[in-house]
This record gives C-alpha cells, sequence and structure tokens, in this order.
C-alpha cells in the first residue's frame, strides 16, 4: 500500500471515528424537543455535557490531516463548499452557546431560547454532513485543474440532500441508543418509544438511499467488482441494523448503541470504497476528479505525518476512552440539577 492510499483510510477512520461519536451528541440535539420537561431536558443536556466537545476533535482532526497529505482536495473542498462549511461552522459554534449558556440564566424563556438553537444547530449539522457525503458520492463540476466551477445548486442536489436526510436520521437513531444507557425511569420508557420511531425512519431513509444508489449512481458500486471482500461490510452494516430492533425488545441498551454506532461506521466505510481512489468526484467530466495520485502531497510530507499519526492517534484514542470511562453510569435528574 503506497502513502496516498494509507491515508485516504487514514482519513476514514477520523471520519468514521467523528460520524460514531459526535453522531449521537447530535442526535441527542435532534431529539431534545421531544421531552416533556425542563426537567427532562436537563438530564438529556447533561448526558452528552462531558463528552461532546471532545468529540469533536476527531472533526478537527480529520480537517487537519486533509490539509497537510491532500492539500489540492482541501482547497477544492472548502473553497468550493465555502457557504456549506460556513453553515456547519455556524452550526457548531451556536450548538456549543446553546448548551453551554443554556445554565446561565435561570429564566424560563431564555432557556426555550438555547433549546431550541440546540437543535436546530444540531440538526443542521447533521444535514450538511450528510449532504457533503453524499455530494462527494455524486460529484460537483470541477475544471481541467480540480477547481470548483459550479454554484451552490451543484452541491444541493437531491440526492445530496437525501444523503442528508438519512444522515440525520442515522444520528437522530443513535441518539435515542445511546439515550437509553444513560437514563432511567418514566423518561428511559419515553426514550424507547423515540427509538422505535427513529429506527422505522432510519431504515425507510436507508432503503430509498440505497436504492436509488444503486440505480441512478453506478460508479458507487464499481469498486466492489474490484473488492468483493467490501461485501462483507455490507453484510454486517445489515446485521447491526437489523439487531437495533432485537436490542429494543430484549432491553439490551448497550449492544442497541454499539449496533447503532456500527451501521454508522459501515455507512462511512462503503463511502469510502465508493470514493477510491478519488478524493472529490468531477461530474460531468470525470476526468477532472482530483484523485489520490494527483491530489497528495509529497512521498516525505505523507512518510512524516505517518510517524507523526502513529504518535498521536493512540492518544486521542486513550483520551476518548478514559473520558467515557469517567463518565459512564446513567444521569438522574439529581445530577442535571446539581450543575452543568
Amino acid at each position: 500500500m503506497d502513502l496516498g492510499t494509507l491515508w485516504f483510510w487514514l482519513l476514514g477512520v477520523l471520519l468514521a471515528g467523528y460520524a460514531v461519536l459526535d453522531g449521537f451528541d447530535l442526535g441527542v440535539g435532534i431529539l431534545h424537543p421531544l421531552a416533556k420537561s425542563d426537567e427532562d431536558r436537563n438530564v438529556l443536556v447533561k448526558t452528552i455535557g462531558p463528552l461532546w466537545d471532545g468529540n469533536e476533535v476527531w472533526l478537527v482532526t480529520f480537517g487537519g490531516a486533509l490539509f497537510a497529505a491532500f492539500p489540492e482536495a482541501y482547497a477544492t473542498a472548502f473553497s468550493g463548499f465555502y457557504v456549506p462549511f460556513m453553515l456547519l461552522l455556524f452550526a457548531l459554534i451556536f450548538r456549543a452557546v446553546s448548551v453551554e449558556f443554556r445554565h446561565k440564566f435561570a429564566h424560563r424563556r431564555w432557556r426555550r431560547v438555547c433549546d431550541w438553537g440546540f437543535t436546530l444547530s444540531s440538526s443542521l449539522a447533521a444535514l450538511l454532513f450528510g449532504t457533503a457525503v453524499g455530494a462527494s458520492i455524486d460529484g460537483v463540476p470541477l475544471n481541467a485543474r480540480g477547481i470548483f466551477v459550479g454554484s451552490l445548486v451543484d452541491e444541493l442536489s437531491p440526492y445530496a440532500l437525501l444523503i442528508g436526510g438519512l444522515a440525520v436520521a442515522a444520528f437522530a437513531l443513535h441518539g435515542a441508543m445511546f439515550l437509553r444507557l444513560k437514563t432511567i425511569g418514566e423518561l428511559r420508557e419515553r426514550i424507547t418509544r423515540w427509538a422505535w420511531g427513529c429506527y422505522w425512519i432510519y431504515l425507510a431513509a436507508f432503503l430509498l438511499a440505497t436504492g436509488l444508489t444503486l440505480a441512478f449512481v453506478p460508479h458507487a458500486t464499481r469498486n466492489f467488482q474490484g473488492f468483493p471482500w467490501a461485501g462483507l461490510v455490507v453484510v454486517l452494516n445489515l446485521l447491526a441494523l437489523a439487531n437495533v430492533p432485537r436490542c429494543l425488545m430484549r432491553d439490551r441498551p448497550r449492544e442497541g448503541f454499539l449496533s447503532s454506532g456500527g451501521t454508522i461506521a459501515a455507512l462511512v466505510f462503503l463511502f469510502g470504497v465508493a470514493l477510491y481512489p478519488n478524493m472529490i468526484v468531477s461530474n460531468p467530466n470525470p476526468a477532472h476528479s482530483l484523485t489520490i495520485e494527483n491530489a497528495a502531497s509529497s512521498d516525505s510530507t505523507l512518510a512524516l505525518m505517518a510517524g507523526i499519526a502513529a504518535i498521536g492517534l493512540p492518544f486521542i484514542a486513550a483520551y476518548t476512552f478514559i473520558v467515557y470511562w469517567t463518565f459512564r453510569g446513567p444521569v438522574t435528574p439529581e445530577d442535571a440539577a446539581t450543575h452543568h
């Protein structure tokens, strides 16, 4: 495996880490308005309070690694997708402000403003994440130098928006499965009903997106002929998807949470298989696509980065494990009432 290909898959690991870890706290934000009382909403926010900012480290690391390993792809993505990325940045900042400032004032109306800010920014971030993935698979117009020459309309194709909707549904389901781990009593029973609703919506979106991809985006499945082993991931994805209702019926929250996270990781992996060896697909002229070969940094840079990653990634993984272990266990209304 050459260094460019190695970094293509390492970027996939970082993106999957972000989607799985930040996916459930985005899902908690999406589901937040379903809580009946201010006390319940306090519990929901408290479940992700110590975790959400650490989860976003994976996205920051992904952006930094993309810049260093594939500067041509980074430049095209961040200039061509300028408006969506600015909206994503705004959503992530506004979401953080909503969570951090929600408890600064005791006024009920202030909390409602922060609650809706939390929900709308979480939903927008999830939608933009999925839409970017969909646009990457569908392709955007690039010129012979690999520079984006389209408009915002080209980035918001119906297929890209469908994948955006799929991401919102997947994160909502993942968030519900996480909340079943972190809550108790009547609130947990209501969250189980939310999880069922999220599951059926996600299943419908998954089947629709799969059918339309097979029918109208043939290049997305072309690589499966060269990498037949990738079919095993498809099988594992379907098994994880089928295991979610089994875990709901048998009340196995930990397995259910791992299954919903597994479906998200599998989708990110299949996205990588569909994209390889391209970084950004050019549509309608595939010859203008940015690939691993024409977008990568020099071998010496990639080798240096591999050494840094070998040291840094274990630290990120260890930090993540320690934080999750420290704040394990359910959150009670009394815990949520103490402080944020």
